[in-house]
């Protein structure tokens, strides 16, 4: 496995070439959930039981895995959707990409379409702004026309991300009761939008 790294990163696909990578960021206590600190050490355990059976839930575009655990300890049905893993030679980060079939509208327990987060030790590189690019390719595919992306009013980092691939600020709201009922921002990128 090529460990140098390169000035722009890729997407790649969860696989076991790349497991490492993603297994010492998460012992290292970075998670690629930033509404659940505690989804990192689940993962590492799910690894440990069955590193196979974790890739595979990877990617679930029709939805068919278990419940999702939400922050105030409820679950909610899973959706259709995939997380890609960036990499630049080395892992640097995790995008998701989730949907509803037949409209580009999402349940209220789902604050967007995109979720990423970048290891601590690659931030400030663009590699967030890169990936958020590369995977917005895809999502025409799915039948969207836009997507939509939520951050805190403070993540000026993820802020930038978003307009930078075209995001127009919608709203500002309250999250539910279950995702811990604070002020959000949500952006819309247009599948066609010029990137800036």
């Amino acid at each position: 496995m090529n460990t140098r790294t390169s000035s722009l990163p890729r997407l790649v696909w969860p696989g076991q070439e790349f497991l490492p990578g993603y297994l010492a960021a998460l012992e290292r206590g970075w998670s690629p959930n930033n509404l659940r600190a505690e989804a990192g050490r689940e993962e590492i355990e799910r690894i440990r039981q069955d590193a196979d059976a974790f890739l595979a839930g990877l990617v679930d575009r029709e939805g068919a895995g278990p419940p999702v655990p939400m922050p105030d300890g409820s679950t909610v049905p899973k959706l259709p959707g995939y997380r890609r893993w960036i990499w630049d030679g080395e892992f640097c980060g995790s995008i998701g990409f989730r949907w509803q079939r037949g409209s580009n509208t999402l349940p209220h327990y789902c604050l967007g379409h995109i979720g990423y987060a970048v290891v601590p030790w690659k931030s400030g590189r663009g590699y967030a702004t890169a990936a958020l690019r590369l995977l917005l390719h895809d999502a025409p595919a799915e039948g969207l026309r836009y997507v939509e992306i939520t951050t805190a009013p403070d993540n000026l980092a993820s802020q930038r991300v978003i307009v930078r691939n075209g995001g127009v600020l919608v709203e500002e709201f309250m999250t539910v009761p279950a995702l811990g009922g604070h002020r959000e921002l949500r952006y819309r990128i247009e599948l066609d939008a010029p990137l800036a």
